[in-house]
């Protein structure tokens, strides 16, 4: 029986790492109308180049479970292609099952293009449509889902079936950016979510509404059904509500700038539901996920900087004494 099984898009990311002195910037990080640019019909010179394979929303979950010592697998597709094949190579090498994962005959592995610039980047992406069916599950006891595309809604039916007939399963939900605008249509899965991770511009977009302070909009959500919500709101930190208690969690100090921002949300995602997975209180999970995900920002991609259970708690044990969770209500 697994512990961990994560269901979502896997891709290979290309990291180009853009030469300073060649690129404009355009407003601040808290604007709309923050941009870089680059010459036109031009010969732009980069610094380097880093090809990341099997990672994603789902695939970052199910190898930070694997570090932390649960039986993790994933469900994916990816092309009949090389980089299919070393899709599977590569996490079967990070300790992830990959029996689910179906490779598509005439279709290409997603692939995705990274500006990086500083410690920020922009993405270029490319999706493809894959047929997803899902598997036979056993009975796990947790099934993460995050970001399989708004082609296919059947697989969230499906799972919401599985669900059903599987009551001791436990689901963490984190929608990627084409089930944000589904909104309401993913209403079983809510309703079932023993846990569900967001930002806060993503929670509005979900609810049809931009007008609530943090604290109600995190009880707003709750009435969807997740019996836990998690929301983040940038250098604030992330929020919890379990329906009773109110929870703030302010980032882990970071020991030196951050390298490259990809993969901090999955990081702290997953880390809080494998904490609870194995038995943290939410406050605990919580301190957990902020630990990892300082740490992934230190590396480049979503999986180099993820820890053991070791590392975490050897940055918990000299962590500030104001760092770990507190209750704000």
């Amino acid at each position: 029986m697994h512990d961990f099984i994560a269901i979502g898009d896997t891709a290979t990311d290309v990291f180009i790492k853009l030469e300073d002195d060649r690129i404009k910037v355009e407003g601040t990080p808290d604007t709309p109308d923050y941009r870089i640019s680059l010459p036109f019909a031009a010969k732009v010179p980069y610094k380097e180049a880093t090809t990341l394979a099997g990672v994603g929303n789902a695939p970052n979950a199910a190898v930070a479970a694997a570090k932390l010592g649960l039986h993790s697998a994933l469900v994916a597709h990816v092309g009949a292609d090389d980089a299919g094949k070393e899709t599977v190579e590569t996490l079967k090498n990070q300790g992830i099952d990959t029996q689910f994962i179906v490779a598509e005959e005439g279709k290409h592995t997603n692939y995705s293009y990274i500006l990086w610039h500083k410690d920020d980047r922009t993405i270029l992406r490319r999706n493809e449509e894959f047929k997803y069916v899902l598997p036979p599950l056993g009975t796990p006891k947790w099934v993460y889902i995050s970001s399989i595309g708004s082609e296919s809604t059947n697989t969230y039916e499906e799972l919401a079936d599985f669900l059903e007939n599987n009551p001791t399963v436990k689901l963490a939900f984190q929608p990627g950016s084409k089930e944000i605008p589904l909104g309401q249509k993913l209403a079983r899965i809510y309703k079932r979510a023993d846990i569900y991770f967001s930002n806060v511009e993503e929670a509005e977009m979900i609810l049809g509404i931009n007008t609530l302070g943090i604290q109600e909009l995190i009880k707003r959500f709750h009435e969807l059904g997740p019996k836990i919500v998690v929301i983040t709101d940038g250098p604030k930190g992330a929020y919890a509500y379990d329906g009773v208690n109110m929870y703030q969690q302010m980032p882990y100090p970071d020991p030196k700038p951050p390298y490259e921002r990809t993969g901090a949300g999955d990081a702290f995602s997953s880390t809080t539901v494998v904490a609870l997975a194995l038995g943290n209180d939410l406050p605990t999970a919580l301190s957990w996920g902020a630990v990892n995900s300082m740490s992934v920002v230190q590396e480049i991609g979503a999986q180099k900087g993820l820890l053991n259970r070791e590392k975490i708690e050897e940055y918990l044990n000299k962590a500030p004494a104001d760092f770990k969770a507190k209750k704000i209500n």
